[in-house]
Parts: C-alpha cells; sequence; structure tokens
C-alpha cells in the first residue's frame, strides 16, 4: 500500500440519503445492550456555529420534534420500542458547551467535525445486514503534536501564575495530536471504545467524519428523574505504588475537590431544593493502565426542567475546564493551541426516562485528511509542568495505541 493520502476515504453518504444510512455503523456509547444489532436510523441534525441559533434549544426541539420530548426530565414520557423510535444519540462538542453558556470559545477545531450531532434511531427486530469491510487496510501515519512539551510546561506556568493573581483557582489544559491515514478507519476506533473500563465505549459516525470513544467519566445521567455526574480528577499509574500515591497525594485531592464543589453548584442550579448529595468521594478506579480518582454526584431534577436546561448547566463538563468555570474557558481559549474538537464534549445515548452522556475524555475522531486525539489535566497552584505534560501523555498513550 501507498502510505500517503488516500482518495478512499470513510464512505459515509449524506445523512438525508436515508437508503443509505444502515451502511454506517451503529454503535453509539451507552446505547442499552437490548438496543444493539437491533438500530435503524431514521433522522438526523448537525449543527456548526456559523449555523447561528441556540444548539441546546435546537437538540431538544429536533427531538421532540421525532418522538422525543424532553420538557420536564423529573416527570419522563414513557417510550416504546420495536418499529417505533428507540433512542438518539447525542453528540455535542466542548465548543457547542461554551456557547451554549455563553463563554469564550478557543482556536478553531484542527479536526473538520460538526459541533452537534443528533441521530435519531428507530428499534427492529430485522435489522439490515452489515455492510461490506472495505478490502483497503489500515495505515496510520506518524503523530504531529500541536505544541511541545515546552510550549505546554510554559502555559501550566501561565495558568500558575493566573492562579496566584486570584483569576481562577484551576484550569484544564488539553493538547492535540494528528497523524495522516489512509485506508478504513473504523475498525481501529472500535478498537479504541473496546479498551478496559471504557464506561462510554462505542463509535458514532458522520458524513466523512467519526468518532471513537473509550471514557470512564459520566457528565451527566438522568435515570426516572435522578441526576448523577461522576467527576474523573487524579491520575496515577496503574502499580501498588501508583494507587497509594494518588489516595496519599493531597495535590491531587484539593484538585478533585475543588471540581466535585463546582459541579455540585452545576447541579444545584437545576435541581430540587436540597437534594444534591456526594454518593462516594475520591474512590479510585482502574482505566487500562492508569489508576483515577472519581466521585459520584446527585440530586433530584427540579420540576420543569428540560434538556436544554440540563445542557446549559453541565456543558462544558467542570472536570475539563476548571473553577470559576467562565473564567477558566477564558484563559483556555487564550492557552490552548487549537480547539478540542471531539474531546471534552459529551456523548451517549438519550431515551425516554433516561439520558446517559459521557465525557469525551479518552476520545479520538476522524475526518477526510487525519485521525485526532487529545489528552490533558487540570492545573492547580501545586502544579509541577513537566508532571503536567508526562500526566497528559500517559492518558493519550492507550488511546494512540489502540490507533496503530
Amino acid at each position: 500500500m501507498v502510505r500517503g493520502k488516500s482518495t478512499e476515504r470513510m464512505n459515509t453518504p449524506h445523512p438525508d440519503v436515508v437508503e443509505a444510512l444502515p451502511h454506517m455503523v451503529v454503535d453509539p456509547p451507552a446505547t442499552p445492550t437490548t438496543c444493539r444489532g437491533h438500530l435503524t436510523e431514521r433522522a438526523r441534525w448537525q449543527w456548526r456555529p456559523a449555523d447561528g441559533g441556540d444548539p441546546a434549544t435546537g437538540i431538544q426541539d429536533f427531538l421532540t420534534d421525532h418522538g422525543l420530548p424532553l420538557h420536564d426530565l423529573a416527570r419522563p414520557t414513557p417510550g416504546h420500542h420495536s418499529h417505533t423510535i428507540c433512542g438518539a444519540a447525542l453528540y455535542v462538542s466542548a465548543t457547542a458547551g461554551t456557547l451554549m453558556v455563553g463563554g469564550t470559545p478557543g482556536p478553531p477545531s484542527p479536526a473538520d467535525l460538526p459541533d452537534i450531532a443528533v441521530v435519531v434511531y428507530g428499534h427492529t427486530d430485522t435489522p439490515p445486514p452489515p455492510a461490506a469491510t472495505p478490502t483497503t487496510g489500515w495505515w496510520r501515519g506518524p503523530w504531529t503534536e500541536s505544541w511541545t512539551p515546552h510550549q505546554h510546561a510554559t502555559a501550566v506556568e501561565q495558568v500558575r501564575h493566573a492562579i496566584a493573581r486570584g483569576d481562577v483557582y484551576q484550569v484544564n489544559l488539553v493538547g492535540h495530536a494528528a497523524a495522516p491515514y489512509a485506508g478504513n478507519p473504523l475498525p481501529a476506533l472500535a478498537r479504541l471504545g473496546r479498551l478496559p473500563g471504557a464506561r462510554y465505549g462505542g463509535v458514532l459516525t458522520g458524513p466523512d467524519w467519526a468518532i471513537g470513544c473509550a471514557s470512564p467519566e459520566t457528565l451527566i445521567e438522568v435515570h426516572h428523574g435522578t441526576l448523577t455526574t461522576r467527576p474523573i480528577k487524579g491520575t496515577r499509574p496503574a502499580t501498588r505504588a501508583g494507587h497509594a500515591d494518588l489516595l496519599a497525594s493531597a495535590k491531587e485531592r484539593a484538585e478533585h475537590i475543588m471540581i466535585v464543589d463546582l459541579e455540585r453548584n452545576d447541579l444545584a442550579r437545576i435541581a430540587a431544593t436540597g437534594s444534591v448529595r456526594v454518593d462516594d468521594l475520591f474512590a479510585v478506579r482502574r482505566w487500562c493502565d492508569l489508576w483515577q480518582a472519581e466521585s459520584t454526584i446527585r440530586a433530584q431534577a427540579a420540576d420543569g426542567l428540560s434538556l436544554a436546561d440540563l445542557l446549559r448547566a453541565v456543558c462544558p463538563g467542570g472536570s475539563v475546564t476548571g473553577a470559576p468555570k467562565l473564567a477558566a474557558l477564558q484563559h483556555i481559549a487564550a492557552l490552548e493551541p487549537v480547539g478540542r474538537g471531539a474531546s471534552m464534549g459529551g456523548l451517549g445515548w438519550i431515551s425516554p426516562g433516561h439520558i446517559d452522556l459521557g465525557l469525551t475524555i479518552r476520545t479520538a475522531a476522524v475526518d477526510r485528511e487525519a485521525v485526532h486525539v487529545w489528552a490533558g489535566g487540570g492545573i492547580t497552584s501545586d502544579s509541577d509542568p513537566y508532571a503536567e505534560v508526562a500526566e497528559a501523555a500517559a492518558k493519550t498513550t492507550p488511546v494512540r495505541a489502540a490507533l496503530h
């Protein structure tokens, strides 16, 4: 095979060509087990900032128009399966989330993707046969980083100075890398989605783009009126020493609790009064070759809470922005060299009575030209710049390895 750009890319049709839709990958993250292999696409809406309008309202209106009314999450509408609407996959980029809350958008994304994709599926007992796999193999070229380790470390120092001035308490910094490819990228993205610990493992495709996700982190789940978020902050190698070091780290615990407080406040704005609680604090769990600290925060949805209100409250996720959120977004926009693309957004499944969106960490995206990955970490006053560089590299290593 010639190693370079290929004229054969993902053969994905225009979303309005209904006859071609079964040829697209149907395996979005958080799809119910009983629905896997039984989904057929009914409708799709994609949005970019240039399209204008309010993206949160656009998502809600589109789903309502296609049989998924989500105007009162405290009193969900019962749904039906089999030959009717089963549910929908929802992808919301970090940029879309930033715009929802009036934040400062960062530089343009290096990946040519929509910022919102909503795909409505029906449930069928006789799914179409799988599309033929392209005969061309998969080749991925070398990675090109969006910044050098020194530039990354310098950005960490700038955040530490901002914290010392009192501008922010914490800022999450994210870097990016891209690699050229040839052939069919979908099997590689599927491998990514099967990584151990991927609570939100799966692939979502569109015309000339695809997102593969192996995220362990819950951005927001709503089940029968209960809101749940599970922020992850704090990372160490998955060794006995790494486990002990993470539990003993005052810096990691302080960073984690700061984000727990931020996300408690996010939920409090949309929850029944007095219902916010932390059910699990700083629990150490494993993802691939890493230990990570996770907490679980729950609340009851306030009466009349709509999907649009929910998205405006939780997007973009606090664990990948910082505190205060709007101030952190200003520093992110100024310091990160490229946009966050498919990363640090939300991706998952919506059905009557249940919303389950993962935070798109440990995520890759493919457009016509390249495969893209992102990784980063939260910066506090105690952060060591080159330790933060190393942590980001550790997070992206399993993702890149899956895309071999």
